[in-house]
């Protein structure tokens, strides 16, 4: 009600105020009550307006709630009846008529009034050959063909549907017809509305050069069912937090203090496992080791010393067979990792011995020098860990953070223990899953984020790593834009000089 009264009292502009008489005139008293009249009057309607508007409102409430209802009866609750196996006849009946009811309710037909330019469900294309992609990530190019077998298998299913179409008579008799076949299919789009179903518009060579055939299919989503309800206790589920390290001291010191506060204090039900390689620094690590381990009362922690050459891989392996207790979860980690409490129980909750590994997409910070490079100072580490296009990117093409019980570990073999220094272990291990019979759940998560150090790609290593550690360096610095104005920064600044010495002489 304040919003009406504020609406109704607003004043109205110089040439549409009411016209009050003069103070000394001899119909003051008069002139002041016809004002006061006309005021309320005005209000008068305008409460009558809002009476009137307030009817139809409720009207129509009324009457989407009976449609509502009507089509919750026409319709049942899918896991009750959709498939009552008591009834197949109406199961099925119900069931056909839900999916016809997606064809409607999508944008196929007519379309749909949008809030804004960004709440169009953009549409992608596609030839026999390759797919044009937006959502492209860092891993996929805006041209390629189609590397998920699903993806394949979706298309081409919708590309002979579409020759079946085409090829099947229409109407009686015995006229001959052209059989079409996929070398006449030129090109398609296609596009999924998430509660919907995915429209496929597909265009064919017609009978001559300016003739098309188009074909448009729908492959609607059926209802939502029910598929498990289970508890999950995680309460003495413990996590091995195993980190292969050589040097690098500092680095650790900054770990251990997220270790500390995440997985000592908040968390409680973890090991850690630092295989080192080397005596540089061996001391200092195990000093901060140490020393986290009286302040904080936690014992439970390994150190493995090895006296060779690092190996990522051989770190990892040897701290997942080093393990002499029941099976754990083992989570193979670096020192430029920070993780959340919150993730930890992601890791356990994706992982299950026999069934599923996790191989979470991590958020990968930016320089964070060129990022704040205009503020006074640099944020503390907490303040950055914000998850933006101009703080970071999701790391899609790295595979070394995962959650796996260390049966599976054991089971698929382990890392390949010939691949030395950096990159290349850990997408063999992640091969390896993929091609066995473990669900691999693979998802950005939003506890999980690789901090930004400069990246040394040193010569020793095979020209496909040094070409992987070079790409993974490009990455790192900042995003597209930043870079941009880093090119660009000679012309800024010249810009910038002119429009002061313009307004100086203005």
């Amino acid at each position: 009600m304040s919003i009406v009264y504020m609406l109704a009292c607003t004043p109205k502009g110089d040439n549409q105020q009411l016209a009050l008489p003069r103070v000394h005139s001899p119909t003051v008293k008069e002139g002041y009550e016809a004002v006061l009249q006309e005021r309320e009057e005005q209000h008068s309607n305008y409460i009558v307006s809002l009476k009137k508007q307030i009817a139809q409102l409720k009207a129509e409430l009324q009457g989407r709630t009976e449609q509502l209802k009507k089509m919750q009866n026409q319709y049942p609750d899918p896991l009750d009846v959709w498939l009552d196996h008591s009834n197949p006849e109406k199961a099925q009946a119900n069931l056909l008529a839900f999916l016809r009811s997606q064809v409607d309710k999508a944008e196929v037909h007519s379309g749909v009034k949008l809030s804004t330019e960004y709440a169009a469900v953009p549409f992608e294309s596609f030839t026999l050959q390759k797919v044009y992609q937006l959502e492209t990530g860092l891993t996929r190019h805006p041209e390629e063909k189609p590397v998920r077998k699903d993806k394949r298998d979706e298309l081409m299913e919708v590309i002979e549907l579409g020759v079946g179409s085409l090829n099947k008579p229409e109407g009686a008799g015995n006229a001959k017809h052209r059989v079409y076949t996929a070398s006449d299919f030129v090109e398609g789009i296609y596009r999924t509305e998430k509660n919907k179903g995915t429209l496929y518009e597909l265009t064919f060579k017609g009978d001559t050069k300016h003739h098309f055939k188009k074909i448009v299919l729908f492959r609607p989503f059926g209802p939502v069912m029910r598929v498990k309800n289970e508890n999950i206790n995680m309460a003495d589920t413990i996590i091995n937090i195993i980190v292969p390290l050589a040097k690098r001291a500092n680095k650790f010191r900054q770990f251990m203090q997220n270790f500390r506060e995440m997985g000592i204090q908040q968390d409680g039900r973890i090991h850690l496992t630092v295989v080192y390689f080397g005596k540089e620094q061996m001391n200092e690590v195990k000093s901060i080791l140490e020393n986290t381990s009286r302040s904080a009362n936690f014992k439970n922690f390994t150190f493995i010393q090895l006296n060779e050459e690092f190996s990522r891989g051989k770190g990892l392996d040897v701290g997942a067979r080093f393990w002499k207790g029941n099976n754990v979860v083992l989570f193979f980690c670096d020192v430029d990792i920070y993780f959340t409490a919150e993730f930890l129980n992601s890791c356990r909750l994706n992982t299950q011995p026999g069934k599923k590994v996790f191989y979470p997409v991590l958020f990968s910070q930016y320089n964070p020098s060129i990022i704040y490079g205009h503020h006074d100072s640099i944020p503390s580490l907490e303040q950055q860990l914000v998850i933006k296009k101009e703080t970071g990117f999701w790391r899609d093409f790295g595979f070394g953070m995962t959650c796996q019980y260390r049966s599976d570990f054991i089971n698929i073999g382990g890392f390949d223990l010939d691949i030395k220094g950096w990159g290349g272990e850990d997408v063999h291990l992640y091969r390896k899953y993929l091609h066995s019979n473990l669900i691999v759940i693979r998802t950005p998560v939003r506890g999980l984020f690789h901090l930004w150090h400069e990246k040394q790609c040193l010569d020793e290593l095979t020209p496909e790593q040094y070409k992987m550690c070079m790409q993974s360096k490009a990455m790192n610095e900042a995003s597209h834009g930043q870079l941009g104005m880093l090119v660009f920064k000679q012309e800024i600044e010249t810009h910038l000089h002119r429009q002061k010495l313009s307004s100086k002489k203005t």
